[in-house]
Order: structure tokens, then sequence, then C-alpha cells
């Protein structure tokens, strides 16, 4: 976490010497979307799919798609059959990626719908739901419904303690 280049050097020496491990794939696909290399994650975290079945990685692998410039490509992981497998940390990242290709597109409504649903309505505080909350609260801006935004940004305001976001400042800016 506190040198992701120094991680990505270590995690390709042993790609290196263990390319046919599974967890060794997973760190360096980590490692390379935590240092913006999204073509190396990408196929790095497919291998890592292929090698164990395991779906988890697809919010990942569809926000490469994103950082590469192919919003279409990250739909389609959004839709694969396996997004049915993920937990609910997952399936809620996963939306968010979906509403950021949404936006990428033009597709500003869609943006918005793609991250409403039960996640979204939940009264109880998640690890996740900062994260959802101020997703929602950006596509809400960018949809125009500035009142809505400002009201889900100072809502995600009074439950980040741990600083994650700037969502007092969006308040403070969208209140000027």
């Amino acid at each position: 976490d506190s040198d992701p280049a120094l991680a990505l050097a270590h995690a390709r020496y042993a790609r290196a010497l263990a390319p046919r491990i599974a967890a060794v794939r997973e760190a360096l696909g980590v490692a390379a979307y935590h240092t913006g290399d999204y073509a190396t994650a990408l196929a790095e975290l497919r291998a890592v799919r292929r090698m164990t079945g395991d779906p988890s990685y697809l919010p990942v692998m569809a926000d490469c798609e994103r950082g590469l410039g192919r919003p279409e490509r990250a739909l389609a992981l959004v839709k694969d059959p396996d997004a049915r497998r993920l937990a609910a940390a997952e399936r809620v990242e996963l939306a968010i990626v979906e509403s950021g290709a949404r936006r990428d597109r033009g597709e500003i409504s869609a943006a918005v719908v793609a991250l409403q649903g039960p996640a979204l309505r939940r009264r109880e505080v998640s690890e996740w739901t900062v994260r959802l909350w101020y997703a929602y609260a950006v596509a809400l801006e960018d949809a125009g419904r500035l009142d809505e935004a400002r009201e889900w940004f100072g809502s995600v305001a009074a439950i980040d303690d741990e600083g994650e976001t700037d969502a007092e400042e969006q308040v403070e800016r969208l209140s000027s």
C-alpha cells in the first residue's frame, strides 16, 4: 500500500519465478491496477479467473477496461453471468464501475439507475456504503440533480469517519 511501484516490481519478479501460481498472478494484477497499468492488470486478472474460476475480480477487470478507454467492454463484464456469484461488496463495486462506464458513454440517466437498488436503499452501513453513496452523488450531480447530489454528499460526509472522500468539500461547493 505504501509503495505500489515497488510492490509491482516484486510481483513481476515473483511472476517470473512462478507464472502458474494463481496467487502470484493475482498479486501482479492487483499491483499493476494500483499503479495504473491497466493492460497488465487486466491480463493477469483474466489469467487468475481462468486458473481459478473465481469471478471476484470482475469489478476490477471492468474498471481496467474503463481505464483503457473501453467502456463497452466494461459493460460487457458487468453483464457476465458469473456476476451473480459475487459477494455483496463486489456487486456494489461492479455497480459503481457500471455507473462510471455509463457516464463515459454519455448515458447519464443510466449511470444513476445503475446504482439504484437494494444496496443503496439499505439502512445499515457497510464497508462499501461510503463508496456507493459517493458514486451515487456524483451520478446525480452529472444528471443535473444538484439538490439530491448535495443531500447524498452530506450523507457520505456524515458516515465517512476514515476521510476516504472529499464529500464535505462537495457539499460546500454545491451549497455556494
